[in-house]
């Protein structure tokens, strides 16, 4: 009996033991892919990075309530209203564009996305605008107060037309949008891995990531010019909401389809393409208000932690980070007054390869809602309820003759250390770039880059043309040297 009871017990914890491999048998482990190019998901990179991210998140927790910030100004940026930093509020209106209407190929609907629904926008008519602050209607600028300065943290107004608001949003992938069917296929480049699906060695990896409170502060970047011409203007023009992108680059790479071999995000002219020329620009639409055509544009931000684009042959992989706030500002001039940019000028800013070609041309400065005077050049990590910020600063200082040259650098150059020009040259309206984001906690989201480039957050960079009209432009420079607000 009693060796019948042993038996009877024995099989009994058999039983448990298989039921128990049955039934983790029966639910799968599901592969984290969505984590595959997730610098936080290899640990192998860098342990030590790993170990001060993991010291970043336990800083970070609690900021729900703004405690800590610098500047004591966060805000839930899942939300997408109310204060960030002061200078930066993450809503923004998206002019619907405007079409020109001479019957060129690109007048109107794009050929190359009939479904963008920015480009099925009906004409606007600056003329019969209702806004009373239309250059063009030639009204005193004073009567333009109500447009906040995105770059004073005092200024708490918000800038925003109600009529023209776009609700922030995920930016779709590339095989959403139709615009990406070049003329010729991308040329691919090559990889540096032969990883296949293991994307840990395209980058970025954990040092290149920085909890923003280990920055140092050291002034705040966006503050306003205490001297010379102080005034600013805002060109309104979206935060790409008509979805306009194109790995393409037509001041570096002119004529060329994947020129850029990275993605761009693009405000402005609706035509911007590796294929455009004056012509062609001054022919297309714009997202812009007072009918400013210029083409503004700057290699987009991708979540890692999403599984999308994952055969791109240049690395690029992750969803396309929308920005919450694109402010397309200009600036005046320390030392003297600006004079007008010539229409057709090309200005570059950064360098898209200064992983590899060194940081003689690099301008990339990082930073987040609430500590704009804390600036990096690496990927901040920002507490909940703050927004990463890129800031991209163009040259100033112009020739006075050409529209480019070129290395697309020498014809406009920065600033002398004491912010004047450099003898020969002359100011002009310095365009300053504020793109605002809301990405993934943690070290999860990256730029696009040249594969070689391997995501560094140095490689920041941002391209303009100025297809302003005459009139706007004049106006434009009165606004900078006046000390006003536009």
């Amino acid at each position: 009996m009693i060796a019948s009871r042993r038996l009877a017990a024995a099989m009994s914890s058999l039983a448990l033991v298989a039921g128990g491999m049955v039934s983790a048998a029966v639910i799968p482990a599901i592969p984290a892919f969505a984590d595959h190019c997730d610098p936080a998901g290899h640990p192998e990179q860098n342990q030590q990075g790993q170990n001060q991210q993991g010291q970043n998140q336990r800083q970070g927790q609690g900021q729900d309530q703004g405690e800590g910030q610098d500047q004591g100004q966060g805000q839930n940026g899942d939300q997408g209203q109310g204060q960030t930093g002061g200078a930066l509020s993450p809503v923004d209106p998206t002019p619907s564009p405007t079409v020109a209407g001479n019957g060129d190929r690109r007048t109107g609907q794009d050929p190359r996305n009939p479904q963008d629904p920015g480009n099925q926008q009906a004409p606007q008519n600056p003329q019969n605008s209702q806004n009373p602050q239309d250059p063009r209607d030639q009204q005193d600028p004073t009567d333009r107060q109500d447009q906040r300065d995105p770059q004073n943290p005092d200024d708490q107004q918000s800038q925003q037309d109600p009529r023209n608001q776009d609700p922030p949003e995920a930016q779709p992938t590339e095989s959403e949008q139709p615009q990406n069917a070049r003329r010729g296929r991308p040329t691919p480049s090559p990889t540096p891995s032969d990883g296949g699906e293991d994307c840990a060695d395209l980058g970025p990896f954990v040092t290149d990531f920085v909890n923003i409170r280990d920055v140092q502060p050291g002034g705040n970047l966006l503050s306003t010019l205490r001297s010379g011409s102080r005034g600013t203007f805002v060109s309104q023009c979206g935060t790409n909401g008509n979805r306009h992108n194109n790995p393409d680059n037509f001041i570096v790479a002119p004529g060329v389809s994947n020129g850029a071999h990275h993605l761009h995000d693009y405000v402005g002219n609706v035509s911007t393409d590796g294929f455009s020329t004056d012509q062609s620009l001054a022919a297309a639409g714009t997202t812009c208000r007072f009918d400013d055509r210029s083409t503004y544009f700057w290699p987009v931000l991708r979540n890692r932690k999403v599984d999308v684009n994952l055969n791109d042959p240049d690395g690029n992989v992750g969803q396309v980070l929308r920005p919450r706030q694109a402010i397309m500002q200009f600036r005046g001039n320390a030392a003297s007054r600006v004079s007008a940019m010539p229409r057709f000028l090309r200005l570059i800013t950064g360098d898209a390869k200064a992983a590899t070609n060194g940081g003689a041309n690099a301008r990339a400065a990082w930073t987040c809602t609430g500590f704009t005077n804390r600036i990096t050049t690496k990927y901040p990590l920002c507490p909940r309820g703050s927004l990463v910020v890129r800031v991209l600063d163009f040259p100033s200082c112009w020739d006075g003759q050409n529209t480019d040259s070129a290395n697309h650098r020498t014809h406009v150059v920065f600033p002398g250390q004491g912010g004047g020009c450099p003898q020969g040259t002359r100011a002009v309206p310095q365009l300053r770039m504020i793109l605002t984001y809301s990405v993934p906690q943690g070290p999860s989201y990256a730029l696009d880059a040249f594969p070689e480039q391997l995501h560094n957050p140095v490689t920041d960079h941002a391209d303009f043309a100025n297809v302003m009209p005459d009139r706007l432009m004049s106006f434009v420079v009165n606004c900078i040297n006046r000390g006003r607000r536009c």
